[in-house]
């Protein structure tokens, strides 16, 4: 979901007042960062009651009582016109309904680190996406540079010189489709919601509620009523909606509008280095070291892939 950071896609460029802010952009920017890399290990502790159909749900429900909570105060209205909601609907399924569910069925047979770093991997996807479908954005030797050396990190964090030996390719492929799903959502955003005149607070939040009536409607099919409540999974999945999904969302608008969505983006950055602190802290999960270093090489090449022409 986003032009603000490649693991959360709003829906258009932000409108939000330019009144001043209570709190530091800095300190906003690391409480997203702490927000959205605390994400994953939520997701792996949510997934401990709940089947990942029922985790996605949940989390698309409190993410979209926070929006619309946030549309209420400033008196938003939902966006108008059948095709826009037609669009929306696209959009809402890439880059929540089936990134997210994709996320919490990865986490049943991979770590949340794992699946922290492969959510880093979005901007290489985006950038290999943009080389053929986005024809006014041409690619220059650094940002290629970028995209080969980030998928050597890939290939670092997955050991294939061990021949991925360890590793569920399941788990790990869903969470790299996930990573794939948000650059494929936002070009096509870009392509048919840009420009279109309502505000982002108001498409994101239809986006949301488009993406939880989907999901309404799937988990049903696929799940059975969850037989008991566990309080930690349950407050898990309260906090991924409400933090990780909404209040996140209404941080990063700020962000973008107060400093530019470069400087927001690199959020990135930080959240599959938090992510692995935080699973290999909370969780005990185990790091070998060809976690971290390849992270840093999916990290660099994902860094050369946002330098712009002529920078």
């Amino acid at each position: 979901m986003t032009t603000a950071t490649p693991s959360r896609t709003p829906a258009a460029a932000p409108d939000l007042p330019r009144s001043r802010p209570r709190l530091d952009w800095r300190l906003r920017f690391a409480a997203l960062s702490l927000i959205w890399g605390f994400s994953f290990l939520l997701i792996k502790v949510g997934t401990d009651g709940f089947a990942p159909f029922q985790v996605t749900l949940g989390r698309l429900v409190f993410g979209t009582a926070v929006l619309a909570a946030a549309m209420a105060v400033k008196r938003e209205r939902l966006p108008r016109g059948a095709r826009t909601w037609g669009h929306l609907t696209v959009a809402a399924f890439l880059l929540n309904a089936l990134p997210f569910s994709l996320f919490a069925y990865s986490e049943l047979t991979i770590p949340s680190t794992l699946a922290g770093i492969c959510n880093a991997t979005s901007p290489l996807w985006g950038m290999a996406l943009s080389m053929v479908a986005l024809s006014e954005d041409r690619p220059t030797r650094v940002r290629v540079a970028g995209l080969g050396i980030g998928f050597i990190g890939v290939l670092t964090v997955l050991g294939a010189w061990q021949g991925f030996h360890g590793l569920d390719a399941k788990g790990t492929a869903m969470a790299l489709l996930a990573s794939l799903s948000y650059p494929i959502g936002w070009i096509y955003v870009r392509r048919t919601l840009a420009g279109n005149g309502s505000s982002h607070l108001s498409l994101t939040g239809a986006q949301l509620l488009l993406a939880t009536v989907q999901l309404a409607i799937v988990t049903p099919l696929f799940t059975s009523f969850p037989a008991r409540f566990s309080l930690l999974p349950l407050l898990a999945v309260v906090a991924l909606g409400a933090l990780g999904t909404g209040l996140a969302v209404l941080i990063q608008y700020g962000l973008v509008a107060e400093v530019g969505p470069t400087t927001a983006q690199m959020v990135t950055y930080f959240i599959p280095v938090i992510a692995t602190a935080a699973g290999v802290a909370v969780l005990g999960e185990s790091l070998d070291w060809s976690t971290p270093v390849g992270a840093v090489i999916v990290l660099a090449g994902a860094a050369l892939t946002q330098v712009k022409r002529g920078s």
